[in-house]
């Protein structure tokens, strides 16, 4: 049996479900559902003394990384362990190994002992570290290089919740396969339901409503508490959600701190340009915030490439909690919709590279044109995705991506493994000009 054969591990029956206190008393919380992100973290247990899954708190981190651990420590309610630290940190690392240190960033002091366990051990899979917060940098803290590897983690994809099929896998797109495949049914009404609610495994088998109320809550939690407890840092609760519902109002846009400071107003007048960055800083620590970086290709143009980032939540519900809307007023509004449905497909765009060891840009020049999303692996491949809810603009997406390859210089950063529109509902196919249509509900790791 392999090392990490999660199927076959005896533990892993142990947290399949398990009884939580809720608001309301006690439920029975949903069966553990698979996530892409699990080969990843297999895989690097087996060459590496450490791994450290770092993603928002409430987005599956502890219950995953319990797929692998074969011992645990809970720093957010242990406090004996808590106090431990200050005695002997060595102590709260002694158990079987892979050791689960949940919520490490609560005691940083833990990072550099983790290190020196590894060093001392020699071995790989020893520790599992997860965290819901990147500490502040702090220069006594060894960086860990060759010894303990960080690993993303983000909220559930449309392929994890059971909502898309997976039958159009960006993998093989991203090795120059293309297929078709049958209708997601998935319709836009539902579609503005799933952006509501969003992809938090605690939350889905909660009906609608209380799903909604969750992820207020969780954005009430963001705003009051832990933006204050990121860094010790005193900030104004209600500066914080002004600046939220901007960033909203701005979601899939390239809106700067000055527009963002601008749209912030309130009875003290609009928030600081200083303020906005520092705030977002430290919202960007919390993992909730994740902006799309540019990609600068080699061109065969003389066009000038931009090099403003795309402002995205990392979970598209966020932006609907801080507008305080519903699917129904969503559906109101199609304008704001289409820029919530492309932070969704950016969000499982994000966890789908990851898996194939790529990451997730976005293009704009100075002539105006721009592209949602180009996924690129580390061995420079890569695919550029136009993402339209409506099926009546794949014509318009299509000429774009046609007009951005024509840009690209090939014999430098090299042709498109793909080219494709990712729309809300539909069928995929291969249109006669070689682009991919791919409807959300087909798009698999």
């Amino acid at each position: 049996m392999a090392l990490y054969d999660v199927a076959k591990w005896p533990l892993f029956a142990l947290h399949c479900g398990r009884w939580s206190l809720l608001r309301k008393g006690w439920c029975w919380m949903m069966q553990y559902r698979t996530r892409v992100v699990e080969d990843e973290i297999a895989e690097r247990l087996t060459a590496v003394g450490a791994v450290v899954v770092e993603g928002p708190k409430a987005c599956g981190k502890t219950e995953t990384a319990r797929r692998f651990a074969a011992s645990e420590v809970l720093f957010d309610v242990d406090e004996n362990a808590r106090r431990a630290i200050e005695v002997d940190p060595r102590l709260v690392l002694e158990g079987e190994a892979p050791r689960l240190l949940d919520e490490w960033q609560l005691e940083p002091a833990i990072w550099n002992h983790v290190r020196r366990a590894v060093d001392e051990r020699r071995k790989p899979g020893q520790f599992i570290l997860t965290g819901s917060a990147v500490p502040q940098d702090d220069v006594s803290r060894h960086t860990g290089a060759g010894r303990l590897s960080r690993v993303r983690m983000r909220p559930m994809t449309l392929f994890e919740t059971g909502h898309a099929t997976g039958e159009v896998s960006l993998k093989s797109l991203l090795d120059g396969g293309a297929s078709g495949s049958k209708d997601a049914d998935l319709t836009v009404p539902r579609l503005a339901e799933l952006i509501a609610v969003g992809g938090w495994p605690g939350n889905l088998d909660l009906e609608s409503k209380r799903k909604l109320r969750a992820v207020r809550d969780y954005l009430e939690e963001i705003r009051r508490l832990d933006i204050r407890r990121v860094d010790g840092t005193s900030r104004d609760p209600n500066k914080v959600a002004r600046l939220l519902r901007s960033l909203a109002r701005n979601v899939a846009t390239y809106a700067g701190f000055t527009t963002l400071a601008s749209d912030t107003a309130g009875p003290d007048g609009e928030l600081k340009r200083h303020t906005v960055s520092e705030y977002l800083g430290a919202l960007e620590r919390l993992l909730i915030v994740e902006n799309q970086p540019p990609w600068a290709p080699n061109l065969r143009s003389k066009s000038r490439l931009r090099s403003s980032e795309k402002l995205h939540f990392v979970d598209p519900s966020l932006a609907v909690a801080a507008l305080r809307a519903d699917p129904n007023r969503l559906l109101e509004d199609m304008k704001m919709l289409g820029f919530l449905f492309e932070s969704l497909v950016i969000r499982d765009l994000r966890v789908h590279a990851q898996a194939a060891d790529a990451s997730v840009y976005q293009y704009r020049d100075n002539t105006g044109l721009e592209i949602d999303a180009i996924v690129e692996t580390a061995g420079g491949r890569w695919a550029a995705f136009e993402i339209k809810l409506g099926a009546g603009r794949i014509d318009e997406a299509a000429a774009n991506l046609l007009r951005f390859a024509d840009r690209v210089d090939p014999k430098r950063s090299g042709g498109p493994a793909a080219l494709a529109v990712i729309t809300g509902t539909g069928y995929g196919y291969v249109r006669d000009d070689g682009v991919c249509v791919v409807p959300v509900g087909a798009l698999g790791p």
